[in-house]
C-alpha cells in the first residue's frame, strides 16, 4: 500500500469513527494507532505508546493551558461579566442596535481574562440575551451577536488555541499574543460595524436607541475596575519581562480568584466548579494532544506530509495562493471539527509547508503570521454550519428561537470575518506591528 494510500485511509478511519459520534480524541488515536501498526508493526507502536504519552504530559510549557482555563472559569463563576455589560450597555446606549454592540464589547473584555471562546459566549449570554429580549431585539441577532461575540474569546488574548499553536511549533507565546491584539480589535470592530449596517438594512430586528437607553451607574463603573487591574497585571507583566506566560496565567488565576471573593460572589460549590471544568477541559484538550500525536506520527511514517511539502515548494505559484488554499481548507474543515482538533491534527503537516516558502520575511514573523491567520480562520468553525459550536450553546440557552434563525444571524458576522481575513492575507504587517516591541 502506497503512501498516499494509507494517509487516505488514515484519514477514512477517523472520520468514519466521528460519524458515528465517536469522541474526537478516541478517532484520532484508533486512526493514528491503526496507521502506525499497519505501517511499523505491533512491537515499535506498543514501544512508542509506552513512551509518547509521558513525553507529551511531561512539558512544562502544557501547563499554561491549565491556569488560563482556570482563570477564566473564576472569572465565569465569580461574576464579573454583568458589571462589563452595564458599562458597555450604556456606553453605545445612543446607538441603533446599542445593546448588540455592547454585547460584543462585552465578549471583547471578558475574553481579555478568559480565552475561551465557549466560555464567553455562555457567560455573557447569561447576562445579555435577556436584556436584549426586554427590550424587543429578534431572536436572530440577539444569538447571532452573542455566539459571534463569543469567538472574541479566542481571538483577543489570552487563546488557548494561540498557546497550543505556540506548543506545536515552538513559538514565543507572548510575540503570539502581540500579534493577535490588533487583529482582535479589528473583529471586535468589524462586529459593531456589522451589527450597525444589519439593524439599518434589516427592519425589526433592534429597537430604536431611545428604546434601549441606558443609564451607566458607579457601581458597574467601579465593577469594571477589578477586570482592567487584573488584565493589566497579567499581560503587564508578561511584556515588561517581570514573569512567563505560565506564571502570568497564574498570577491572573489567582488576582481572578481574589477579584471573585472581593465581589462575595465566590461560594464554595462554585470554587468547586471551578476547579472540575478545568480539570474536564484541560483532560479533553491534553486527549485530544495524544490522539493528534499518534495520529501524525503514522502521517509522518508515510512521508506524505514530507512529499506534499517538496510538491508545492517546487510549483511554479505565489506563496500567497499556497496559504490563501490552506486557509480555504481550514474554513472547510472547521465547519466539521472543533478548533483545537483542527490545529492539533494540521499544523504539524501545513507549518512546515508554510515555512519552507519564501514570503521575503524572516522565519519567526512567517510562523507569527500563519498562527494568527490560523487562528481567525479555526473562529470560522465556531459559527459556520453544520457544527458551529458557539451557535450551538448560544441557541441552546435561548428558548424558543430556532437554531436556523441562530445561523441566519451570524451570517454578518462570517461576512466580517471574511473581509478581515482578507486583510491579514494582504497585509501581514497588521499581525506582526506590535511584535517589534516585544524582546
Amino acid at each position: 500500500m502506497s503512501g498516499l494510500q494509507l494517509t487516505g485511509l488514515i484519514f477514512a478511519v477517523m472520520i468514519g469513527l466521528m460519524a458515528v459520534r465517536v469522541p474526537i480524541a478516541v478517532s484520532m488515536f484508533a486512526a493514528g494507532v491503526a496507521g502506525y501498526w499497519l505501517q511499523a508493526g505491533w512491537l515499535p507502536l506498543s514501544n512508542f505508546l509506552n513512551t509518547q504519552a509521558f513525553a507529551r504530559f511531561a512539558s512544562y510549557d502544557l501547563s499554561v493551558i491549565p491556569l488560563f482555563i482556570l482563570m477564566g472559569n473564576f472569572a465565569t463563576q465569580g461574576g464579573l461579566s454583568r458589571a462589563l455589560f452595564e458599562v458597555a450597555a450604556g456606553a453605545m446606549a445612543r446607538f441603533k442596535g446599542g445593546l448588540a454592540m455592547a454585547s460584543v464589547l462585552t465578549c471583547a473584555a471578558f475574553g481579555a481574562i478568559c480565552g475561551s471562546s465557549v466560555a464567553t459566549a455562555a457567560t455573557i449570554t447569561s447576562v445579555a440575551l435577556p436584556e436584549m429580549k426586554r427590550h424587543g431585539y429578534s431572536g436572530r441577532l440577539a444569538t447571532g451577536t452573542l455566539a459571534a461575540g463569543g469567538t472574541l474569546g479566542i481571538l483577543i488574548p489570552p487563546s488557548v488555541p494561540l498557546v497550543i499553536y505556540a506548543i506545536l511549533t515552538e513559538q514565543n507565546i507572548a510575540k503570539l499574543f502581540a500579534a493577535a491584539m490588533i487583529p482582535g480589535l479589528i473583529a471586535m470592530g468589524g462586529y459593531l460595524a456589522a451589527i450597525a449596517i444589519y439593524v439599518r438594512l434589516v427592519p425589526g430586528q433592534a429597537p430604536e436607541a431611545s428604546a434601549a437607553g441606558t443609564r451607566l451607574s458607579r457601581s458597574a463603573l467601579l465593577g469594571v475596575g477589578p477586570i482592567v487591574v487584573i488584565f493589566l497585571i497579567v499581560f503587564g507583566g508578561i511584556y515588561g519581562g517581570k514573569f512567563t506566560p505560565t506564571e502570568g496565567a497564574a498570577v491572573g488565576a489567582a488576582c481572578t480568584f481574589a477579584a471573585a471573593l472581593l465581589k462575595r460572589e465566590m461560594t464554595l460549590a462554585k470554587f468547586r466548579q471551578c476547579f472540575l471544568s478545568t480539570a474536564e477541559a484541560s483532560a479533553m484538550i491534553f486527549m485530544i494532544f495524544l490522539g493528534a500525536d499518534i495520529m501524525n506520527s503514522a502521517l509522518a511514517l508515510t512521508q506524505v506530509p514530507a512529499q506534499l511539502s517538496s510538491l508545492v515548494q517546487g510549483w511554479n505559484v505565489s506563496p500567497i495562493w499556497v496559504v490563501t488554499a490552506i486557509v480555504v481548507f481550514y474554513i472547510a474543515l472547521g465547519c466539521l471539527m472543533d478548533e483545537l482538533s483542527v490545529l492539533l491534527l494540521t499544523i504539524p503537516i501545513f507549518f512546515p509547508v508554510v515555512m519552507g516558502l519564501d514570503f521575503g520575511m524572516p522565519r519567526e514573523s512567517v510562523a507569527i503570521w500563519f498562527g494568527i491567520l490560523v487562528l481567525m480562520t479555526v473562529s470560522f468553525g465556531l459559527l459556520a454550519p453544520p457544527v458551529g459550536l458557539n451557535v450551538y450553546v448560544v441557541n441552546g440557552m435561548s428558548r424558543g428561537v430556532p437554531i436556523a434563525e441562530s445561523y441566519r444571524g451570524v451570517m454578518p458576522f462570517l461576512a466580517s470575518d471574511a473581509v478581515r481575513l482578507v486583510l491579514l492575507l494582504v497585509f501581514p504587517s497588521i499581525s506582526l506591528w506590535l511584535v517589534q516591541f516585544v524582546s
